[in-house]
């Protein structure tokens, strides 16, 4: 709602509102474009590695993330915060993982309430493997058609919304 000039009215007892500051024109186009990435992209980037790897975006990047780290094992919980996934549902994942024989997440010795997910030789194969396909979505759907310029909007507005890939890590 861009131009509205009615407010709700406040139920018993409150205090009224502050009046909202409607979207301008730019603003809601700028919004529009935002949210419509936000919940497009994701299913977008999705779906070949579907096709190409029976991986959802969530399996993928949780098996990629563990791949980046040392000796390909990380904490749930770093990797929850990694993924953007709740504790249970990266817990949900690894199971699975540990299913298929691609990786593991035995408690810490020395700390049973520290869990570790770690990549079987297997889970790395798969990884590998996808990676590819995700690589080239993410080329064909974001980067490809960005000039230099444009990616580094995109980086300096993902800085100022606190969403660029360094935030992640950040909440250890």
């Amino acid at each position: 709602m861009t131009g509205m000039t009615s407010r709700p009215l406040p139920d018993e007892g409150e205090e009224p509102a502050e009046e909202p500051r409607w979207l301008s024109a730019d603003e809601k186009e700028a919004w529009t474009g935002l949210i419509s990435l936000v919940l497009l992209l994701p299913g977008r980037l999705e779906a070949p590695l579907q096709r190409a790897a029976g991986l959802t975006l969530f399996e993928y990047l949780t098996l990629s993330h563990i791949s980046e780290s040392p000796g390909r094992r990380l904490r749930m919980s770093e990797l929850a915060h990694l993924t953007s996934g709740s504790l249970s549902r990266l817990s949900n994942v690894v199971k699975r993982f540990e299913q298929r024989g691609w990786g593991r997440a035995p408690p810490r010795p020395d700390d049973g309430r520290i869990t570790i997910a770690a990549l079987t030789e297997e889970g790395f194969a798969r990884v590998v493997a996808a990676a590819p396909t995700h690589l080239r979505s993410v080329r064909a759907l974001v980067l490809d058609p960005l000039g230099p310029a444009d990616r580094r909007a995109l980086a300096r507005i993902s800085a100022k919304l606190r969403t660029r890939p360094s935030d992640l890590g950040a909440a250890n």
